[in-house]
């Protein structure tokens, strides 16, 4: 297939640091042309990929303190996908909705992942305009409020299986590993583990978004030796960093999407203590691959059964349910009934 995966140009594919939904495009990118499917990857100049690179930007926005408008650059990129509309079998837009008025009214078929939360008031009217629309959500939780859009398939998330791997190292600590804002909690994670007598390592990025919050919430919390914030991490430490953690702490606070520190934690052996939000019960299974809490109290209580959960379980039940095999294996059948016709739904036509 001729397939044009068009990804946000905020971060690089894959990023170099955090950012989720580009490295899950890069993840389906690359194991699409493994396959031997013709990809083109719209996206930042400095992204890294054996698909054809359409660069967009020469760097990553968030990179690149000169631009002042990104927008413009969102709409250029997604008229220069219109243009090149009939290179395509079909087109794998990760944009939200913002392709939506121009591509209804094209004949090339197109589908959305949406990879944010969906629970925002003002989105209703936009499901409402283009119901019909093809969509795929990445968990059963995220496409709840918006009932009415154009689903076609909830598609898991996936990783390369070797990307993340056991290492021989002694578990010792409580990790959290992410992104540090309101609705992540870190906070609740820091308490959690002065509360079980455990040390904890931060490994997270902080964003411009949420450096007032970090230096006023956060950082009076740090002072305890029993504390580590180790800053925003990349790949290549990630199966240390893991693999030397009793558990993962994910107390968030908010309707998470999906939550990819999950899986990765998963890959490393290692169990997830997180609560019950969002994607947390469809990803985690209760005292297989860790524990699904209500709150502090019922956290602090799991931690005493870490030694009920096998490691090698844990890495076992990521193999067979979290690898970018199954990823690209479950978009490939989506692409295909679009293609056939099976899933496409009426385009709006314009007057």
């Amino acid at each position: 297939m001729r397939i044009a995966q068009v990804a946000p140009l905020h971060e690089a594919v894959p990023p170099k640091l955090y950012g989720g939904t580009e490295r899950v495009i890069s993840w389906l990118t690359e194991e699409l042309v493994r396959q031997g499917h013709e990809i083109v990857l719209f996206a930042s100049g400095d992204s890294v990929t054996d698909a054809t690179l359409a660069p967009m930007w020469p760097r990553a926005l968030r990179l690149d303190g000169s631009v002042r408008d990104p927008q413009t650059l969102l709409m250029t990129m997604i008229e220069q996908v219109c243009r090149r509309q009939s290179e395509f079998d079909l087109i794998h837009f990760h944009l939200d909705y913002f392709p939506f008025s121009l591509f209804s009214r094209q004949s090339t078929p197109f589908i959305t992942t949406f990879h944010g939360r969906l629970d925002l008031p003002e989105l209703q009217p936009m499901f409402a305009t283009f119901p019909s629309l093809p969509v795929v959500s990445i968990s059963e939780a995220q496409r709840r409020p918006a009932p009415n859009a154009g689903w076609v398939r909830t598609i898991h998330h996936g990783m390369p299986e070797d990307l993340l791997t056991p290492k021989p190292v002694e578990p010792r600590y409580l990790a959290f590993l992410g992104r540090i804002s309101p609705e992540k909690r870190v906070d609740r994670a820091i308490a959690i583990a002065a509360h079980c007598g455990l040390p904890l390592k931060i490994a997270a990025k902080v964003d411009r978004a949420d450096h007032d919050y970090f230096e006023a919430e956060i950082r009076p919390l740090l002072g305890s030796s029993d504390v580590e914030f180790i800053g925003e991490i990349g790949d290549g430490q990630k199966s240390e960093f893991l693999s030397g953690a009793l558990a993962l702490l994910v107390p968030i606070d908010w309707p998470e999407p999906f939550g990819l520190v999950m899986i990765e934690a998963m890959a490393c052996g290692t169990p997830v203590i997180a609560f019950n939000r969002g994607s947390v019960p469809e990803v985690i299974e209760d005292g297989l691959t860790g524990f699904i809490v209500e709150d502090e109290t019922s956290a602090i209580a799991a931690v005493r059964r870490l030694p009920e959960l096998s490691r090698s379980v844990i890495r076992q039940r990521f193999e067979e349910r979290f690898t970018v095999k199954r990823m690209a294996r479950d978009y490939l059948d989506v692409y295909r009934s679009l293609i056939k016709g099976a899933q496409v739904r009426p385009r709006l036509v314009s007057s």
